[in-house]
């Protein structure tokens, strides 16, 4: 049986985009006490008024991160949802595409993460983290070096700060890798068939949803946890 999140506050870092949704609805209905947040779609961002408080911010600025941390003084549970699909079309966008990605994919997130499990620690909560990567950075994709490499790094680092906070500390640090799913930012490449030959292949027998997401985030943002350190592929098989 899971444990209740009743009344634990939870940090939703992109909860009103397409895969944060269902887990700021999921968490809501177990009436866990939400801070949801969004960088710039205040009109999509509305609708969530009702399930907890709204701050806007942009988690690659430092203030902001303060900003986001200090709207949750009892944090118990962070997930972060925002990033950058960091396309680079041609040979002379990848620099760009690549720093901008760096900032957006790894440093933001990882930086968030650490802040706040300092804080967890200062108040003696043991917590959970969780971060998304995605299937490109523990499979080989064409043209996906701008994207990859900075969720491989921000792979790497959780792991790093789920070895710090383990033992007493009991602050729980896992990543979840998602692969084609028909939301946030694969929702595009789906329409345009870019994936369709996984399924002709007989590769997943579906796309995935968010409510697949949903599931895995509950999962690592359960209070008795035993998981820490851990990348988990929410890809139907696609990275086998």
């Amino acid at each position: 049986m899971l444990e209740s999140l009743r009344d634990r506050q939870v940090l939703l870092i992109g909860g009103t985009g397409g895969l944060g949704a269902a887990t700021t609805e999921l968490l809501a209905a177990e009436q866990a006490r939400l801070i949801v947040s969004y960088r710039s779609r205040q009109d999509r961002a509305q609708a969530f008024e009702k399930f907890g408080q709204l701050v806007q911010a942009d988690i690659t600025q430092s203030e902001d991160r303060k900003k986001l941390l200090d709207a949750a003084p009892d944090i118990y549970g962070l997930v972060v949802f925002a990033g950058d699909p960091a396309r680079a079309k041609t040979p002379a966008e990848l620099e760009a595409a690549s720093r901008r990605s760096m900032e957006v994919n790894y440093l933001g997130p990882i930086l968030l993460a650490r802040e706040a499990a300092a804080r967890m620690q200062s108040r003696g909560t043991q917590g959970a983290i969780v971060l998304f990567s995605t299937m490109q950075a523990t499979a080989l994709f064409p043209g996906s070096t701008a994207y990859a490499a900075a969720k491989a790094a921000l792979l790497h680092a959780a792991r790093i700060l789920a070895k710090e906070c383990r033992g007493p500390a009991n602050i729980r640090v896992n990543v979840i890798s998602p692969g084609v799913m028909a939301a946030g930012m694969a929702e595009a490449s789906i329409a345009s068939g870019k994936y369709d030959r996984y399924r002709a292949e007989g590769i997943i027998h579906r796309f995935g949803s968010p409510q697949d997401v949903a599931r895995a985030v509950r999962l690592f943002i359960e209070p008795d946890s035993y998981i820490t350190g851990q990348a988990l592929s929410v890809d139907g098989g696609i990275t086998l």
